[in-house]
C-alpha cells in the first residue's frame, strides 16, 4: 500500500477525472489495515498563497477527533494561466482498541486563473454521499454570491476578525443564506472566541435573585488584543442584545454607548492591550464590580465579583484557545443555528 506520510504532505498527484478511482485504489491496497471514516464533508477554501500546505496540517489535526472527507482548495483568481491540479491523501490515527488505523480522506485542489470559477462543480462532484456539507471560507466573500454553491452548503464557517468591512461582508453572508432559503448555519470563529468569557460572565446572573442588578449596570470595560477590536464589539453586542440595550452612534472608536429600557446611558470602554483576544471584561453597577480576566498562567479565567471595600476572591474557570484547530473543533461540535450571534451582530452592526 502507498505510505501515508507522517509529515502530512499533499499526497499523490492525480488526474481530475480519476480522483474517485485513485481513492478506491488507495483503500484496496491498504489490505484492511486502514478503515475509512467520515461524519461530514469539510471543504476549506482559501485565496492565500501556499495555503494548501498550511491547511493540510490543520486538517490532519482536526481529523484526529472529527473524521471527515476534506476538500482543500487554494485559488489564485488573478493568475494569467489557466491550471488545475489535484492530489489525494489520508490522515490516519490508531483506533482506541489499537487494532486499526481510522482514516479521513483529503482531496486537494490548486485552481489558477478563470478556472477558479469551477469551484462549485469541483466541490459538488467530490462530496461524500449525503453527509452534511460544511464550508470553511478563509478568504473575504466576493460579489456576486454564487447561488449554485450556497444552495448545497449546510454550514458556512468564517472569521469576521479578518474582515476589513464588516457590514459589506455580513450582507454577502446573509445573501448566501437567502439563496439557501435560510438553511445555512452561520459559524463565525470570531464569535467562537467569546464562548468561554460569555459563559463566565453569564454565571454571575444565573440565579433569579441576581437579575435586579441588570438595571443597575452603568458602565463596562473590555480589553482586547491588537487586531481584535471586532471581537470586543461582538461581546458588547451580545451583552446589549441580552439586556435589550439600544446602541447609539459611536462617538469614539474607544467607547460605545447604549441606552437601556429605562432610558439610562451605559458606556462601554474599549481598550487595546497586548495579550489574549479578550483579556479582561469589567462590569460596574452602583454596588458591585464584576470581573472576568485571563489568569497569568494556563488556559484559565479568573472570575470574581466584589462590593466596594471588599477583597477580590477570584474563582478559576476554563478559558478558550485561539488556535484554528481548537476553534474549528468547537464549531464542528456545535449544534444549532446562532440566533444569539445574529442578535448581537444586529445590535452593533453600525460600529463594527
Amino acid at each position: 500500500m502507498p505510505a501515508i506520510s507522517e509529515t502530512h504532505s499533499l499526497g499523490i498527484s492525480v488526474e481530475i477525472g480519476k480522483i474517485e478511482k485513485e481513492l478506491k485504489k488507495l483503500w484496496e491496497q491498504s489490505e484492511g489495515a486502514m478503515t475509512r471514516a467520515s461524519l461530514v464533508n469539510l471543504a476549506v477554501y482559501s485565496e492565500a498563497l501556499d495555503s494548501l500546505e498550511k491547511n493540510t496540517q490543520l486538517i490532519a489535526k482536526i481529523a484526529e477527533n472529527h473524521t471527515c472527507r476534506a476538500i482543500v482548495i487554494e485559488a489564485d483568481c488573478n493568475a494569467k494561466d489557466n491550471r488545475v491540479e489535484a492530489w489525494i491523501s489520508a490522515h490516519c490515527h490508531i483506533s482506541r482498541t489499537g487494532s486499526k488505523q481510522i482514516c479521513s480522506e483529503q482531496i486537494s485542489f490548486l485552481l489558477e486563473g478563470p478556472c477558479a470559477n469551477l469551484l462549485p462543480s469541483i466541490v459538488f462532484s467530490h462530496l461524500d454521499s449525503d453527509l452534511p456539507f460544511y464550508l470553511w471560507w478563509q478568504s473575504e466573500f466576493h460579489e456576486p454570491m454564487d447561488p449554485q454553491l450556497w444552495a448545497w452548503v449546510d454550514r458556512v464557517i468564517y472569521d469576521s476578525q479578518t474582515w476589513e468591512d464588516f457590514q459589506a461582508q455580513m450582507r454577502l453572508v446573509q445573501s448566501a443564506q437567502q439563496e439557501a432559503k435560510q438553511r445555512i448555519v452561520l459559524c463565525d470563529l470570531n464569535w467562537t472566541r467569546l464562548d468561554k468569557v460569555r459563559f463566565a460572565l453569564a454565571q454571575f446572573f444565573d440565579h433569579p435573585a441576581s437579575h435586579h442588578r441588570f438595571a443597575k449596570l452603568d458602565k463596562a470595560r473590555i480589553d482586547f488584543a491588537p487586531g481584535f477590536r471586532s471581537t470586543a464589539v461582538l461581546f458588547a453586542g451580545w451583552l446589549a442584545a441580552q439586556l435589550n440595550w439600544r446602541a447609539e452612534k459611536a462617538r469614539s472608536e474607544h467607547k460605545l454607548r447604549f441606552i437601556d429600557p429605562a432610558g439610562r446611558n451605559i458606556d462601554i470602554e474599549l481598550r487595546e492591550r497586548a495579550g489574549e483576544p479578550i483579556s479582561q471584561i469589567m462590569l460596574n453597577s452602583r454596588e458591585v464590580e464584576f470581573l472576568v480576566a485571563h489568569a497569568q498562567c494556563g488556559d484559565l479565567l479568573e472570575v470574581s465579583r466584589r462590593k466596594s471595600g471588599e477583597k477580590r476572591m477570584p474563582q478559576l474557570m476554563p478559558a478558550a484557545k485561539n488556535d484554528p484547530v481548537s476553534l474549528m473543533s468547537e464549531e464542528l461540535m456545535r449544534g444549532g443555528p446562532h440566533h444569539v450571534y445574529l442578535r448581537a451582530v444586529n445590535c452593533v452592526r453600525d460600529v463594527l
